[in-house]
This record gives C-alpha cells, sequence and structure tokens, in this order.
C-alpha cells in the first residue's frame, strides 16, 4: 500500500508579504502554502478503512502466496458459523468477483468488502442476509448463476463442467426456487449417457427452463425453439416416464 501522506499544520500567512522565496530564504527552500500537503478526513478514513481490510485479509492469507486459499476460506467459514459449502459463501465470492475458484485475491477482497460496506467479521455475518436479498433480485440472479458455472472453470480454457459437479451446482443456486424441477433434471443428468459434462449454454438452458415452463404437464414446451439438445431429450424422458 502506498506509504500515508503526512499532515502538516499550515503556519503562513495567505498575506503574500509573509511567503518566503527560495531567493530569499537563508536556506534556499520554500516555506510558503504551496507544499502544504492536507489529508480530508474523507480520505482518512478511507485509509483507515483498508487498514482494517487489509489486517482482516492478512489473518486468513497464505503467508507464503499471500492470497486467501481454500484452507483460509474454510477458517473464515468457521469464524463466521457459515459452511463452506452454503450457497452464501458462494455469494460472497460473487460479490468479490472472485476469478479462481477457492482463492480470494486481496484487490478482490478489498473491492467486494467495500461494496458490502463490511471491514469485519461482525458486519460480514450481519451483511449476508442483504447480500442473498441482493442476489436473488430479477436484475442479479441470472449474472449470479451464469457465476456460479464460470467459477467451477478451474483449468485454462475449460468450457465444460463435469454432471457430477452440475448436479451439486444446480442443487445449490436453484434447489431453494425450483426443487421438483431440480430433483428430476439431476435424476434424468445422472441416468442419462449421451452427456459427460454440460457448456455454459446447456447451464444456462436450465434455468431459463426452470423459469418458464408449466410443470410437470410441461404443455408449454416448444421443441421447435432454441432449447438445448439435451432438455429435448429430458422432456422427452419426462413424458415417458409419466406414461
Amino acid at each position: 500500500m502506498p506509504p500515508r501522506a503526512s499532515k502538516r499544520k499550515a503556519t503562513a500567512s495567505h498575506n503574500s508579504s509573509s511567503v518566503t522565496s527560495a531567493d530569499d530564504s537563508p536556506t534556499g527552500t520554500i516555506t510558503g502554502l504551496d507544499n502544504v500537503i492536507l489529508i480530508a478526513p474523507s480520505d482518512k478514513n478511507k485509509t483507515k478503512k483498508t487498514d482494517r481490510l487489509d489486517t482482516l485479509f492478512d489473518s486468513y492469507a497464505n503467508c507464503s502466496s499471500g492470497i486467501i486459499d481454500p484452507e483460509g476460506i474454510e477458517a473464515l467459514c468457521s469464524d463466521i458459523n457459515v459452511e463452506h459449502t452454503d450457497v452464501r459463501i458462494l455469494m460472497f465470492a460473487w460479490k468479490l468477483k472472485a476469478q479462481r475458484q477457492g482463492y480470494f485475491t486481496r484487490d478482490e477482497w478489498r473491492s467486494g468488502m467495500k461494496a458490502l460496506k463490511v471491514d469485519s467479521l461482525s458486519k460480514l455475518k450481519k451483511g449476508l442476509p442483504e447480500l442473498e436479498k441482493e442476489v436473488n433480485t430479477p436484475g442479479n440472479f441470472q449474472d449470479f448463476y451464469s457465476y456460479a458455472f464460470r467459477y467451477c472453470l478451474t483449468e485454462e480454457k475449460q468450457k465444460t463442467v463435469d454432471i457430477e459437479s452440475v448436479c451439486e451446482l444446480l442443487n445449490l443456486v436453484l434447489g431453494s426456487q425450483f426443487q421438483s424441477k431440480v430433483d428430476l433434471l439431476i435424476e434424468y443428468l445422472k441416468i442419462q449417457s449421451d452427456y459427460k459434462a454440460i457448456n455454459l449454454d446447456q447451464w444456462m438452458g436450465f434455468l431459463r427452463f426452470c423459469k418458464e415452463i408449466s410443470f410437470p404437464d410441461l404443455e408449454n414446451y416448444d421443441a421447435d425453439l432454441a432449447w438445448p439438445l439435451i432438455l429435448d431429450n429430458f422432456v422427452d424422458w419426462m413424458k415417458e416416464k409419466r406414461s
């Protein structure tokens, strides 16, 4: 972090006759107001808040890597009494805009915590319900849902997520809203053999299906529309299951 500028008290008068120039000063220095550095109270408060965030970050960061790793995240979860598999931790990662699954950088931590307006564990714990409300607004949930998939892309140039992980993720992010649909979709994904992994387009199709299609009759599902083929297959499986 850049060194903090010192605050010096201005002693010179606003009268220009009291300002000594470099030529007039015995030491050859300027003693006027131009070189006085003042720190506004708001800047000082921001600096203190950043210091608190950094201190908190350092208490969970790996000493050698300088970032919070999976072990540090588990310690954080323990301290705020939330399971590391809780969907709110994924929401927290979304708020931090964390780029790598299971890791938080200092910059991600600073920006995310500031966006949450928290700088302590107690405030973070109290702020989780508000974060949950924020995520579940229509304007944010689709972005969060997309982020949840991208967060699972742990390898460079990886484009798909394996079926087992997708099933766990579906239950985590959609289970509370669309449990009956999600349960059947997961059942189908586990028994089908055509797909070993799911891409982002298919993943986003699952959300659209849960939001738009009547269930369990599936009356408004039109296979001629732009649905991923895997959902056509799922609907066929559902109809066979019913009959």
